[in-house]
């Protein structure tokens, strides 16, 4: 079957960086990041990898200093989970959130989606840093699961306007994660209205995707 859908006008080969949409992935790597602009707001990042994508294609190197080491097969990225970071705060419906609580409700749908539940329930870590390093060795690998990958458009300074990937919210309509061939499936449907918070006045210019983040804080910060 033809399909625009992962090339670049440019070279007509597939992109290296995954993009928005319903995606098969693997997690290479989870990491904990503190945002740029918040010293209490963490992000939980999952670094993944589609299914390889064929002979011909040319993927980030696995080391970038190492010029002639192995390439990954798949596109590569780097996806939140959760399109908000992690935070103690208080919303204006007077509800008190934590920030530890929030990080492990979230590794539990993972692990659950990933069915590494009781290796999950195995960590035992005095701070939630300890233990997001753990869960990175426990939920990592080559375990394929389905994926709807929404974003937020941002403009770099060339003009190109780019994805901040994260996973939509899980709601009664559906999840953002499920493992494949599941039956019943309740996973989204890549919706670009409702998965895509778009670039507002955008200039006329291509279309790309590169690692950047360009995180926006909000006031929710469930899963």
């Amino acid at each position: 079957m033809l399909s625009t859908k992962d090339m670049s006008a440019g070279s007509g080969k597939a992109r290296p960086v995954i993009g928005v949409g319903n995606q098969k992935i693997k997690i290479n790597s989870i990491t904990f990041d503190q945002t740029p602009y918040d010293k209490e707001a963490y992000n939980v990042v999952l670094h993944v990898e589609s299914e390889p994508v064929g002979s011909e294609f040319e993927g980030f190197l696995v080391d970038p200093n190492d010029k002639t080491g192995p390439r990954y097969k798949g596109q590569v990225g780097r996806v939140r989970l959760s399109p908000y970071p992690y935070k103690d705060t208080t919303l204006p419906s007077g509800r008190e959130i934590s920030r530890d609580t929030e990080v492990l409700k979230s590794m539990i749908f993972l692990s659950e989606v990933l069915n590494k539940r009781d290796d999950l329930d195995n960590i035992e870590a005095d701070t939630v840093e300890d233990f997001m390093t753990s869960a990175n060795t426990v939920l990592s690998g080559d375990t394929y699961i389905n994926a709807c990958v929404g974003g937020r458009e941002w403009e770099n300074k060339e003009g190109y306007v780019n994805y901040d990937l994260y996973l939509p919210r899980n709601s009664k309509d559906g999840v953002a994660l499920e493992i494949l061939e599941t039956e019943n499936s309740r996973l989204y449907e890549f919706s670009k209205k409702d998965h895509v918070r778009e670039l507002q006045n955008k200039k006329s210019s291509p279309t790309t995707d590169n690692f950047e983040p360009a995180s926006t804080a909000g006031e929710d910060f469930d899963l």
